[in-house]
């Protein structure tokens, strides 16, 4: 587990599962846990570190997400936010775009954005700047870093409306997803964009944090509009190289790109 701090709050990274990175916001004393699908990692963090469960956050119905929830709840009695568009049983606060949170026992307001794609009612968590401290977005499955999430339920033009919003966010915001696909998004980003020379000294770093295993999560948005092909698919380049490669028949819409880019992505 690892502490990415900023003044009063900090977010713990913990663990789970394969692949999965469950989130702890805290103050020191009171923590809120986003999308935790697992329970026994959550109370172990809470206890190593003397935290206090005040709230959960969830972005959408997948049982990796939510499966943690009915044991955290027996043992803290908080507020489950979530998605009011998915039907998750544990939620006792539906919210989704233009809603703010006051998270209970923490310095903390949030605001949603609906990010449909992966899902259709995946929403995202917003924090502010305050002072010099970045944005932070919890964003699920929806943007990672160097890809985006599978269109289980929503379309491709629903999640470049997504990953536009998630773009519109400052650059130096920090985004915590949900999984460490890093290297095997960053594989497939050098296929289709192999003249990028960010993406090369990416594939560097992100090789050797893993090779330590250090995290490569959060990322920020500048880095990703500078090597995510799924903010990239409107360049040229990555068309031509869809259409030399067989995934499109020619260099033809933004959205035809994005099309064949998740086609490809999916049994890369």
């Amino acid at each position: 587990m690892t502490n990415s701090s900023t003044q009063a709050l900090s977010v713990l990274t913990v663990p789970a599962f394969h692949d999965n990175y469950l989130w702890l916001i805290h103050d020191g004393s009171h923590a809120v846990a986003v999308d935790p699908g697992d329970a026994k990692p959550i109370l172990a963090a809470l206890k190593a570190n003397g935290l206090k469960l005040t709230a959960i956050l969830l972005t959408h119905h997948h049982a990796d997400h939510i499966g943690g929830v009915p044991e955290l709840l027996q043992h803290y009695q908080v507020p489950v936010f979530g998605p009011r568009n998915e039907s998750i049983a544990a939620i006792t606060l539906p919210v989704g775009e233009g809603k703010q949170i006051d998270v209970p026992g923490l310095p903390l307001r949030l605001s949603v954005l609906d990010v449909p794609g992966h899902t259709m009612g995946h929403i995202a968590y917003v924090r502010e700047p305050s002072g010099d401290e970045p944005t932070w977005l919890f964003c699920g499955d929806t943007l990672f870093a160097g890809g985006c999430g599978r269109l289980f339920e929503g379309t491709p033009a629903q999640m470049i409306s997504s990953l536009g919003k998630l773009a519109a966010l400052p650059d130096d915001t920090k985004i915590y997803c949900a999984h460490e696909y890093t290297l095997s998004n960053l594989r497939f980003a050098r296929v289709v964009d192999p003249d990028n020379l960010a993406l090369q000294e990416r594939v560097k770093t992100e090789t050797d944090k893993r090779e330590h295993n250090v995290p490569t999560v959060p990322s920020t948005i500048g880095v990703e509009k500078a090597t995510n092909p799924f903010l990239r698919y409107r360049e040229t380049a990555i068309a031509e190289q869809l259409v030399s490669a067989g995934r499109l028949d020619r260099v033809d819409t933004p959205l035809a790109t994005f099309t064949a880019l998740r086609l490809w992505k999916n049994d890369f």
